[in-house]
């Protein structure tokens, strides 16, 4: 039952990375393609997260761990960027 439900949550993720990256690639604004970008690394750890279910290792969780912190301050530096077109004041 546990697999089962693992393959559909893989594939409604599959499909949200694939319409983030969509939007990456077509976003109309530097801020939508921001928002792709945040919302592609979003994904990356939800695949991370249920591949260690699936997996049953912590080692994987880790990784979710890091790459969401990166991501986050990736995002900000991005934002900064756009506002006020340096990141360092």
């Amino acid at each position: 039952m546990l697999e089962t439900v693992l393959h559909i949550a893989f594939l409604i993720v599959s499909v949200a990375m694939f319409l983030s990256f969509y939007r990456l690639i077509i976003g109309p604004d530097a801020i939508d393609r921001v928002l792709a970008l945040d919302t592609l690394y979003i994904n990356s750890i939800a695949i991370l997260i249920l591949y260690g279910i699936y997996e049953t290792s912590s080692l994987y969780f880790e990784v979710a761990l890091l790459i969401s912190i990166m991501g986050f301050v990736g995002t900000i530096a991005l934002s900064k960027f756009l506002l006020r077109g340096d990141i360092i004041e």
